[in-house]
């Protein structure tokens, strides 16, 4: 298992929480997700998923993850 911090822009509140948590949920491989306004703790399977499909997932959301 691999832990990953996501520093994430453009969210400001509950609602912003909530979709990024639901994109998160859609990846095969997470197995838990911290999400609050501006980041994300997410510990995942790197033989099921990688840090690009997460990151990717949060843009689909409509948030710009920062490196």
């Amino acid at each position: 298992m691999a832990e990953l911090t996501l520093k994430i822009e453009g969210m400001s509140c509950g609602h912003c929480v909530m979709a990024v948590k639901k994109a998160l949920s859609g990846i095969n491989g997470i197995s838990s997700s911290d999400v609050g306004v501006g980041s994300a703790k997410v510990i995942f399977d790197e033989s099921k998923t990688s840090r690009e499909d997460i990151e990717n997932a949060v843009r689909k959301a409509g948030y710009r993850v920062k490196s």
